[in-house]
C-alpha cells in the first residue's frame, strides 16, 4: 500500500536495499544491496515469472535490467534472495537475486486514471476473467509526466497479457506476452559549485539532448507437470530489446586532441549508446518428493539455456550540430550461457534442515569489435588516417581491416548450501556460504581468456524468532551478519558513463529486519550495515551507502461507522507510510555525501465500484541529491574553469502528488 512509483520501488521491502536513478524514469534504477553498487542490475539477478531479463553484453552495462516494463498493478508477490545461497540463481547473482510474479487480484473490468504534480498523468485498464485464474488477464496503461524541473518530460506506454490455467489435475500452463516502449529525457549531473553561485538551479540541466528511448517485446511459456510425487516445470522465452541512452557527466573535458586528427578544440562529451538483442532461451527443473526416516524430503536437477546477438555502439555527439564525432565502441557479440544445478532439501530431524546442492555454467563469447583499432603510433605520414574513428591503419601506415573478432569459453563450479537449525521457542539459527558469478562485458574479452567472469564467495550467519501474540498479532524479526568478497568488482567510471571492471574487494556487514501483523495494521522496519572495501588498499567502495533504513507501515479495515454502507456496501479505507533514511556516502577523493531522509504517503477508500486514492512522495519535501559524485568536469559555465574533481549531483525529486480514481465492475458487481 505504500506509494511506489515503478516495479523496482518494490524491493525497498527488502532490507538494506537502496534505489538512485541519475537516468531519468525511463532509465534502469540503481540498485544497492549489502554493499554492493549494483548499478542497473549487474550484481542482482532479476525475473519475471522466473525468466530472467538482465541484458547480457549490454554495452551501458552488462546485467543492465530495466524493470519499468512490469505494471505495478500486476505485481503479484516479490520474492528476494540475498546472497548468492540457491543452486537456482544463475548470472548475475552476486548481491542476490529478484522474482517478480504476476498476477491480477481484481478480477472484471479496471479503469484507472491517475494526474497530479507535474503536468502528469496516466490511465491503466485491465481485464481479468471472473471464471479464471488470477494468473489470467490482460492489462495496459500509459502514462506521461512534463517532469519537476528542466528536461524531464517524458512518456510510456505497457502492455501485459498472460494466460494461466489446467488441462486436468496434472497440466498447467502459462504463457506470457509483453510489449513497451518508452521516450524521456533526462538532467543528467550538475556541479556543486555551479549551484552554490546560482549559476544554474537544483533542478536545472546543462544538456537538453541527454534521455532514453527503450522498447521491450517478449513472449514466454511454461508447462508444469505433476505425477504423483513427481513434478516437472519448463519455460521458453524470446526477447528482443532495443535501447538508446544519451548521458553528459563531463561537458567539454574528454575531447583530447590527438597528433593524427586535424586541430579541433572540444566538441562536447555526450554519450550517446545504442543497443539491440535478441535474447532466446529455455529453463527447467524436475522435483521429487518423498520421505526418509519419517521426515520429508525433496531433491531437484534443472538446466538453463541461454542465447544472445546483441549489437552495440557507443560514440562522442557534438554539441554545436548533434552529429557524432567519434566511435568509442562497436560491439557485434554473440553470448551463450548453459547451466545444470541440483539441489537438495535434507530434513534430519524437525529442527535440523539442510538445503543446497551444485551449479555449473558454461559462459561462451564470440565478439566481434568492429572499431578495434583507434589510434595508430607511427601513422602513414603520406596518408594519415585524419579523424575517423576505426582505423584500417597499423605502424607505418600498413592496411589492416578495423574489426577484431575474439573468442573464449569457460565454466564455473558453483557450490551454494545452508543449514537451517529450530525452531526451538521461536528461534531458528541458519548458517550459509555460497559461490556466485557475473560475466564480464564482451569488451573486455581477449581471445582465450581464462575466467571470462567474476566470482563471488559469500558467507552469512543469522538468527530468526517467530511468535504469534494475542488477539491475532504476528512477530517476525532476524538479524544477518554476512562477509562477501568478489575477484573482479565494478567500479563507476564518469568518463565512459558506466560500470568499468575492477580489482578484488570486500563486503563485510549485518541486515536486520522485523515486521508485526495484525488484523487492522502491517508494519515492517529494517536497518543494514556494510563496510564495502578494496582489497588492494583497504580504501572504501565509493557510492556504496554505509547506512540504510526502512519503515514500512499500513492501517486498513472496514469503517466502522453505521453511516458506512451507504446503497449496503460497505467503505474500506487504508492509510500507508514509508519511511527512508541514508547515511553519507564515500566519495573518490576522500570526499562523502550528504545523508538524507524521505518520507511517502498513501490513502485510499474504496466502495463498491469505486477506489480513490491519494499518494504523495517526499512528504516533508526534502531537497536531497539521489546521487552525488566527485570528479573533474567543464560545462562552460566558470570564466576560470578549474579540472580538479569537484561535487557533481544529481538531484531528487520534490514532493509529488498523484491522484487516482478507479472502476471496476463486471465480477459480480
Amino acid at each position: 500500500e505504500v506509494p511506489r512509483q515503478g516495479a523496482s520501488e518494490f524491493l525497498k521491502l527488502a532490507p538494506g536495499i537502496y534505489l538512485s536513478n541519475e537516468g531519468g524514469e525511463a532509465h534502469a534504477d540503481q540498485v544497492f544491496l549489502r554493499g554492493f553498487d549494483a548499478r542497473e542490475g549487474q550484481d542482482i539477478e532479476f525475473t519475471l515469472n522466473g525468466i530472467p531479463f538482465n541484458e547480457v553484453g549490454n554495452l551501458h552495462g552488462n546485467g543492465y535490467a530495466d524493470s519499468h516494463f512490469i505494471i505495478p498493478e500486476l505485481i503479484g508477490s516479490l520474492r528476494v534472495i540475498e546472497g548468492p545461497f540457491d543452486p537456482r540463481q544463475g548470472n548475475f547473482a552476486v548481491a542476490g537475486s529478484a522474482d517478480f510474479s504476476l498476477e491480477l487480484a481484481q478480477r472484471g473490468i479496471t479503469r484507472k486514471g491517475v494526474f497530479g504534480s507535474f503536468g502528469t498523468y496516466g490511465a491503466f485498464l485491465s481485464y481479468g476473467p471472473p471464471s479464471t485464474s488470477t494468473g489470467t488477464f490482460v492489462a495496459a496503461d500509459y502514462y506521461q509526466t512534463q517532469g519537476y524541473g528542466q528536461n524531464r518530460d517524458g512518456r510510456r506506454g505497457r502492455f501485459m497479457g498472460q494466460l494461466d490455467g489446467a488441462l486436468g489435475s496434472t497440466l498447467h500452463y502459462r504463457a506470457t506476452a509483453t510489449v513497451y516502449v518508452a521516450s524521456f529525457h533526462t538532467a543528467g549531473v550538475l556541479r556543486e559549485d555551479d549551484y552554490r553561485s546560482g549559476r544554474v538551479g537544483f533542478y536545472d540541466t546543462y544538456d537538453t539532448r541527454q534521455g532514453e528511448d527503450a522498447a521491450r517485446y517478449a513472449v514466454s511459456g511454461e508447462l508444469t507437470h505433476r505425477s504423483g510425487a513427481f513434478e516437472t516445470t519448463n519455460r521458453i522465452f524470446v526477447t528482443y530489446r532495443p535501447l538508446r541512452i544519451r548521458a553528459n557527466f563531463t561537458g567539454f573535458l574528454l575531447d583530447v586532441q590527438q597528433p593524427i586528427q586535424t586541430p579541433h578544440g572540444q566538441r562536447g562529451d555526450l554519450i550517446d549508446t545504442q543497443n539491440t538483442a535478441w535474447t532466446f532461451g529455455a529453463k527447467g527443473e524436475a522435483t521429487a518428493h518423498t520421505t526418509i526416516l519419517g521426515m520429508p524430503q525433496v531433491f531437484t536437477i534443472g538446466y538453463f539455456a541461454r542465447g544472445d546477438v546483441v549489437s552495440s555502439m557507443e560514440q562522442r555527439v557534438e554539441a554545436a550540430t548533434g552529429h557524432p564525432y567519434h566511435t568509442d565502441a562497436q560491439l557485434s557479440s554473440t553470448l551463450g550461457d548453459i547451466g545444470l544445478f541440483a539441489d537438495v532439501d535434507i530434513r534430519f530431524t524437525r529442527w535440523l534442515n539442510l538445503r543446497g546442492g551444485i551449479r555449473s555454467d558454461l559462459f561462451t563469447y564470440v565478439v566481434d569489435n568492429l572499431c578495434a583499432v583507434q589510434s595508430v603510433e607511427n601513422p602513414s605520414r603520406s596518408n594519415p588516417p585524419g579523424d575517423a574513428s576505426c582505423l584500417s591503419q597499423q605502424n607505418f601506415g600498413a592496411y589492416r581491416d578495423p574489426n577484431q573478432r575474439v573468442s573464449t569459453t569457460a565454466a564455473i563450479a558453483l557450490p551454494r548450501g545452508s543449514l537451517l537449525v529450530g525452531p526451538f521457542f521461536g528461534f531458528r539459527a541458519s548458517f550459509s556460504a555460497g559461490v556466485g558469478v557475473r560475466s564480464i562485458d564482451p569488451s573486455y574479452i581477449v581471445d582465450d581468456a581464462a575466467t571470462p567472469f567474476a566470482s563471488v564467495v559469500a558467507l552469512e550467519g543469522g538468527l530468526s524468532w517467530e511468535h504469534q501474540f494475542a488477539h491475532d498479532i504476528d512477530l517476525t524479526a532476524r538479524s544477518v551478519v554476512f562477509n562477501t568478497r568478489v575477484d573482479k568488482d565494478l567500479l563507476f567510471s564518469q568518463t565512459s558513463g558506466r560500470n568499468t571492471l575492477a580489482g578484488a574487494a570486500t563486503r563485510l556487514g549485518s541486515a536486520n529486519a522485523v515486521r508485526v501483523r495484525g488484523q487492522f495494521f502491517d508494519v515492517a522496519a529494517n536497518f543494514t550495515y556494510v563496510r564495502a572495501t578494496i582489497d588492494a588498499d583497504g580504501l572504501l567502495i565509493p557510492y556504496i551507502p554505509p547506512v540504510v533504513a526502512r519503515v514500512d507501515g499500513a492501517i486498513f479495515g472496514d469503517a466502522p461507522w453505521f453511516w458506512a454502507r451507504p446503497l449496503g456496501h460497505t467503505i474500506r479505507g487504508n492509510m500507508s507510510l514509508g519511511v527512508s533514511a541514508v547515511a553519507g556516502r564515500p566519495l573518490p577523493y576522500g570526499a562523502r555525501s550528504q545523508p538524507f531522509a524521505t518520507v511517502d504517503l498513501g490513502a485510499s477508500l474504496n466502495w463498491w465500484l469505486v477506489t480513490i486514492g491519494i499518494n504523495v512522495t517526499n512528504l516533508i519535501g526534502t531537497q536531497y541529491a539521489l546521487g552525488e559524485y566527485n570528479f573533474a568536469s567543464d560545462f562552460h559555465n566558470q570564466v576560470q574553469p578549474t579540472l580538479v574533481p569537484v561535487r557533481h549531483f544529481a538531484a531528487a525529486a520534490p514532493r509529488s502528488v498523484l491522484f487516482s480514481i478507479a472502476l471496476n465492475y463486471g465480477d459480480g458487481r
